[in-house]
């Protein structure tokens, strides 16, 4: 499982993730089961070396036996014109647009990768790879976050936040929701316990939210605030987890990457497998 957050401010965008992958493989009877976490899992990604564009994901952490981290590399290749047979796909700088981005990242990992393995349709109800892309097109000065949604039969990419600033979050939400909305996911189930319709529980639930929602999240917030605050929701999450029942599937290290207008993509926090220092002529990607 895993925690996947993005802030949205005037000044640009902040993406987070946890590090947690979850193992899974099916019982004597049939159910999956947690058979192992490994808590170094890539989910916060650059498309574009010298433009602002990042990419996060969460849920499935493969298409066949290709990782979404080496995937998401293969679909920078194109958008920087490093791919013969795609040489279309390279990102002018001056003439671009994120919306086309995310198109391109729909097309490459549900159309050309997912959907051959699985068949189009019906299958692609099952899919569960969430894939968020981010950043600024050539000619705005305002940001766009757009997802491919988990599990839905066409997941074409959906903004989010648009016109406003704030946060969305995927994966395990409970405690984000808690923090941020004031209430648990649960609270429509809870009205509905203590009597009420369903319908009248997810109403007075929105209702309550409405009363009670924190706003923590401005406008005018500054970058290093929204990286703090991605940090301490991330962390809010992992411990929520860590302290709650059942398997830890949120945890290890947090990585952070800014989304600006004028410094493009910028790694704020991030794990390496190997030191910088043994490998100086590596460029860091």
């Amino acid at each position: 499982m895993t925690i996947a957050l993005v802030i949205k401010v005037a000044d640009g965008i902040v993406i987070a993730a946890d590090s947690a992958t979850t193992l899974a493989q099916l019982s004597p009877s049939g159910q999956p089961v947690v058979a192992n976490i490994y808590n170094n899992a890539n989910k916060v990604f650059n498309l574009h070396k010298g433009l602002p564009i990042g990419a996060m994901t969460w849920g499935l952490g493969n298409i066949g036996e290709s990782s979404i981290s080496t995937l998401s590399k293969d679909l920078r290749r194109r958008f920087h014109g490093d791919d013969a047979a795609h040489k279309d796909w390279a990102l002018q700088s001056e003439a671009y647009g994120i919306d086309e981005v995310a198109e391109r990242a729909h097309e490459f990992l549900y159309e050309e990768r997912y959907e051959p393995l699985t068949g189009a349709g019906e299958q692609t109800e099952n899919l569960r790879l969430g894939f968020l892309i981010a950043g600024y097109s050539s000619d705005e000065n305002i940001p766009h976050v757009y997802v491919l949604t988990p599990g839905s039969a066409s997941p074409e990419p959906v903004e989010v936040l648009a016109g406003e600033t704030g946060a969305a979050w995927w994966g395990q939400p409970e405690a984000i929701a808690r923090i941020m909305n004031g209430m648990s996911l649960d609270t429509p189930l809870a009205l509905q316990s203590l009597g009420l319709e369903p319908a009248v529980a997810d109403q007075a639930a929105i209702d309550l939210i409405g009363q009670v929602r924190a706003s923590l999240v401005a406008p005018a917030m500054p970058i290093q605030d929204a990286i703090d605050l991605a940090c301490f929701l991330v962390d809010a999450t992992i411990q929520y987890v860590r302290f709650s029942p059942g398997s830890p599937t949120v945890g290890g290290p947090i990585d952070v990457a800014t989304i600006t207008k004028h410094e493009g993509f910028r790694w704020v926090r991030r794990k390496h497998f190997f030191e910088a220092r043994l490998n100086p002529k590596e460029e860091v990607r």
